[in-house]
């Protein structure tokens, strides 16, 4: 990939916000920010008295510590003020373009505190390759291929006009030879508000823009920003994903949401309260239906439009409530009320700016909901509550706690816990060997040889495990998709032979996705099972291996498995397909084919090519990824111990007056107390995590 030199611009950068008021509501996520400093402390211990080899390891585990950036995507309508929510989020109310060009198809990542090494980007702009943009200008996106598919002729001479118009506008902007941009990224040193302008919104009508007027230069071809903040509020790295939305001309903008959706465990789904959640909105409805219900949000925005918040809340949700249930969208998620502006006003220096209808909005929501505990807030205290914004960063910090925050804790700890006791082990040899104890080893090269059986005999069995889960997940859903495609033919020809021709029949896919997300929630149990399987047998093979390389009984010697890689959503059912899509270009479809016959060929043929790229992504895309997390963690597991061993392996045979040089016995004594106390401190920590922070 092309990379552009890193440059600094002059302008100014965004200034950052912060006043008391906005840690609100992240109280228990700076509890479990706590716990990993804890950790890190004790992975510090082990470095200090392990030696060289366990301090490097232990520096990893302390990397991966630090490194750890829980991800959120927000999705929303268009118009929600989902941008506007984000910059209040982060105390940067001018951030983001909160009015970006409905074109625009962004996915703008902020990372929050996130640690840099000195000469990094704090701004770095992806460009979309040139197979992504000839898929958009040349076939018209997802929805040019699924009107070709259809042979709907009048809504793709539509699309080519409109492609022309957008292909003649880049051109403009960025001058004939514009394509040679494609697949570039620009990084820059510096984050400022001319680039976000730039690369971001797209702006005005290029004919209307003056002379010199950068607005939107690089938008059009613009696939991804990444914008590196410092955010004192917030107690730990995050990053909040901004992404485009699922309702353009051309569905890029879907396909873009689900990518990033793949990316990120928790989703905060925005809404307008005007709007609320109606069926007008089944594009997120699928999306958010595939990811599971704890890990979805709903933030209402925009009550401060509303003329009384306090009688109109109820309803508001009540009906989201029931749009879900009757669409099989998240059972019970949590839904939030609140005002981005409110949060907005809360961070400009008075409140003075408030518009009146605002005001009243306020006034009335502040008397229906707040309580005693909230009475003696100070007044831009109160307007920050009742915007919302700390109910859900109260949300998400139990989503991150007990979803991927809960699982680098456990993993760190396992690995933390297996790297003292190898050490332990290594400690006892060596008091053995002190204490002039004759130890039969066994030779390096034998041990080396084991290992290698081990792994061998481990990753194959994995994969063996995998090859049949796989197979079996493709059967199933390659007869979902049969079965599906036979009924809703039979439901066709019922139609024509009740209803004749002349009445357009329609369908729901929805029984097709309820059918490949059970097959997926049956894989991803299985892989689970595989993977503890499989986990759990080389641990106990790599415990007797150690007993049988040193002959030597450590007290409580066990070697903990690592657990199985949690298993991403099945986002991509969430894609737009042709039954989907109630719009004349269906009815056009529709009046085109004569004769039952017709009818039931072209049908089949059009939703089997329909639905074919989504099985293929289940059925070869995820599964490659699901196989490489399962692989990539035993293999590092694998390493780890063959690290431990060939270092336990190596002082065995060291001559023992350099041992005690090394060491000194009266130093070894001191680290046999310390390793007791670190193993009964991880023990504790390890306690804790199952427990749950605070508690």
């Amino acid at each position: 990939m092309k990379m552009e030199e890193l440059a600094t611009e002059d302008s100014y950068n965004v200034p950052a916000t912060h006043h008391p008021f906005m840690a609100s509501g992240m109280e228990k996520l700076r509890l479990f920010h706590e716990e990993i400093s804890d950790l890190e402390a004790t992975l510090q211990d082990v470095a200090k008295v392990g030696g060289k080899d366990s301090a490097k390891k232990s520096a990893r585990l302390i990397k991966q510590l630090r490194t750890f950036e829980p991800s959120i995507t927000m999705i929303g309508q268009i118009k929600s003020g989902k941008t506007t929510l984000i910059n209040a989020m982060v105390g940067r109310r001018d951030l983001l373009p909160a009015d970006v060009n409905p074109w625009t198809s962004v996915v703008t990542s902020l990372h929050l505190n996130t640690a840099l090494p000195d000469e990094a980007p704090t701004a770095s702009f992806q460009f979309f390759n040139k197979d992504e943009w000839d898929h958009l200008v040349e076939n018209g996106g997802r929805i040019g291929e699924l009107s070709a598919r259809a042979g709907a002729d009048e809504e793709m001479e539509k699309i080519r006009q409109q492609i022309a118009e957008m292909r003649d506008k880049t051109k403009k902007r960025l001058g004939r030879k514009f394509e040679l941009l494609l697949g570039q990224k620009h990084n820059y040193a510096n984050l400022t508000d001319d680039l976000v302008q730039r690369y971001v919104c797209l702006g005005d009508d290029f004919d209307d823009q003056e002379e010199g007027d950068q607005q939107g230069q690089f938008a059009d071809i613009t696939k991804s920003a990444d914008l590196y903040l410092a955010a004192p509020a917030v107690p730990m790295p995050v990053c909040l994903r901004d992404t485009p939305g699922v309702n353009d001309t051309f569905m890029m903008r879907e396909q873009i949401t689900i990518n990033a959706l793949r990316d990120s465990r928790i989703c905060v789904v925005v809404l307008s309260a005007h709007q609320a959640l109606s069926s007008m909105d089944m594009g997120l409805i699928r999306l958010i239906s595939n990811v599971k219900s704890r890990e979805v949000v709903i933030f209402v925005n925009r009550i401060d439009e509303l003329s009384s918040p306090a009688e109109q809340i109820p309803e508001i949700r009540a009906s989201i409530l029931q749009t879900l249930a009757d669409h099989n969208g998240p059972e019970n998620p949590d839904v939030i009320f609140g005002s981005a502006y409110w949060a907005n006003i809360a961070l400009a220096e008075n409140l003075d700016d408030i518009v009146s209808d605002s005001a009243e909005a306020l006034y009335n929501w502040a008397e229906a909901s707040l309580t005693a505990e909230t009475a003696g807030m100070e007044t831009k205290d109160m307007v920050w509550h009742l915007s919302g914004v700390p109910a859900l960063y109260h949300a998400l910090s139990d989503r991150i706690i007990e979803g991927p925050g809960a699982e680098i804790l456990a993993a760190s700890r396992k690995r933390a816990l297996n790297l003292v006791r190898g050490v332990r082990a290594s400690s006892t040899i060596v008091s053995m060997r002190l204490d002039s104890d004759t130890i039969e080893v066994m030779p390096h090269d034998a041990l080396e040889q084991r290992l290698d059986e081990i792994s061998d005999d481990y990753l194959g069995m994995l994969s063996d495990r995998l090859d049949i889960v796989f197979a079996q997940f493709g059967s199933r859903i390659d007869q979902s998709q049969k079965r599906f495609l036979d009924r809703a033919l039979e439901s066709l020809l019922q139609h024509l032979e009740s209803r004749g021709e002349d009445e357009v029949w329609q369908y729901s896919p929805d029984g097709l996705r309820l059918l490949l997300r059970t097959s997926y929630q049956v894989m991803r149990r299985n892989v689970t099972a595989a993977c503890d399987q499989v986990f759990a047998a080389a641990a106990n093979d790599l415990a007797e291996t150690y007993r049988a390389a040193f002959g030597v009984a450590v007290e409580n010697f066990t070697i903990t498995p690592p657990a199985a890689p949690e298993i991403p959503a099945p986002v991509t059912l969430g894609q737009t397909i042709a039954l989907d899509l109630q719009t004349s270009w269906w009815k056009g479809w529709w009046k085109r084919r004569k004769g039952y016959r017709a009818f039931a060929s072209g049908f089949y043929d059009l939703i089997e090519a329909e639905t074919a790229p989504i099985i293929e992504e289940l059925k070869i895309r995820q599964a490659q990824d699901i196989r490489a997390l399962a692989e990539r963690e035993l293999q590092d597991f694998l390493d780890e111990q063959r690290a431990i061993l060939m270092d336990i392996s190596e002082k065995s045979t060291v001559d023992v007056n350099d041992l005690k040089d090394i060491f000194g016995i009266t130093a070894q004594q001191e680290r046999e107390e310390i390793f007791d106390f670190i193993l009964e401190e991880l023990g504790a920590q390890t306690s804790s995590v199952a427990q749950g922070p605070g508690v």
